[in-house]
């Protein structure tokens, strides 16, 4: 056995971890499954998510043997109006897994989009991406096209910027403007960093603005683009690295580290953009804005 091997096999990490970034969960699901005592550890119930495990441990999650770790992925997936974003729904509805493709691997959701929102949802099949995008400090923002009933007056949607507090909960700084104002309804831009159970919604109806379609155009630097609603396409490795990388820890950060490092190109002075959610005001199809595609678009 190599010096590396070594160090490599005498390596802890917790078991929630371990279990979220085997696919089946995010960590803070894992962490849910310890308490309920659906994991156990070389035959004895773990009793805390603290606990740390090596990789030659065994590991079962409701008496199956927890799966091997794969390598990380991720999907962009233009999820449609009438969808829930859960495994189950206690009501019935259907939900977005019901309708992904056949030959995706098992996957979970970053974060999520209300039953009635439509746009841009990122699939990943490790639990540790998922936890790692969907977290505030991560600071990544998400832009939506937002249509409203009634005339909208811009001074009041310049105001957001200071953030809003709203039935006693407070809402972090909001970028919004009107793209076009038609008779009855105006389509609004929206871009913000937290994303709160169902912020934009709440926010706009304390304006006293109805919103009756909501479409999420980019989450960081992934866009909708022209994808088909319904659609998924795979985000390539490539990607993932050069835009996740920073983020992870452990094994899994030092592995993606060995890819050869991009070569930096010399700065031009025409390839400033404007800010994230800027769009052309004039009426266009939603869900497709006019700035350039970002770097998960395929060539």
């Amino acid at each position: 056995m190599s010096d590396n091997d070594q160090s490599e096999s005498t390596e802890t990490e917790r078991i929630a971890k371990r279990i979220a970034r085997a696919g089946l969960c995010s960590r803070r699901d894992a962490e849910r499954w310890i308490a309920d005592g659906r994991v156990v550890l070389n035959g004895s119930v773990v009793t805390t998510p603290a606990t740390g495990v090596l990789p030659t441990d065994s590991i079962e999650v409701d008496g199956k043997p927890l799966p091997a770790i794969q390598e990380p992925r991720l999907w962009r997936y233009h999820k449609p109006s009438g969808l829930v974003v859960t495994a189950r729904d206690e009501k019935g509805r259907s939900t977005i897994f019901d309708r992904l493709p056949p030959e995706l691997p098992r996957v979970i959701s970053v974060g999520r989009l209300d039953l009635n929102s439509e746009g841009l949802l990122l699939l990943t099949n490790d639990g540790e991406i998922a936890r790692k995008l969907e977290l505030p400090s991560t600071g990544w923002t998400r832009t939506y096209r937002v249509r409203v009933r009634g005339r909208v007056d811009a001074d009041r949607l310049a105001s957001l910027a200071d953030g809003i507090t709203v039935d006693g909960i407070r809402y972090g700084p909001i970028r919004a403007h009107v793209d076009n104002q038609q008779a009855t309804n105006a389509w609004v831009t929206i871009s913000l960093t937290e994303g709160k159970n169902r912020e934009i919604r709440r926010v706009m109806d304390h304006l006293g603005y109805s919103v009756n379609r909501l479409i999420r155009t980019s989450f960081g630097p992934f866009q909708l683009l022209n994808l088909s609603r319904g659609g998924v396409e795979e985000v390539p490795g490539k990607t993932i690295r050069d835009t996740i990388s920073g983020q992870r820890q452990g094994k899994a950060q030092s592995k993606w580290a060995k890819a050869k490092p991009k070569a930096k190109r010399p700065a031009s002075r025409k390839s400033k953009k404007g800010p994230p959610g800027k769009s052309d005001p004039a009426e266009k199809p939603p869900g497709r804005p006019t700035g350039k595609p970002n770097a998960d678009r395929r060539r």
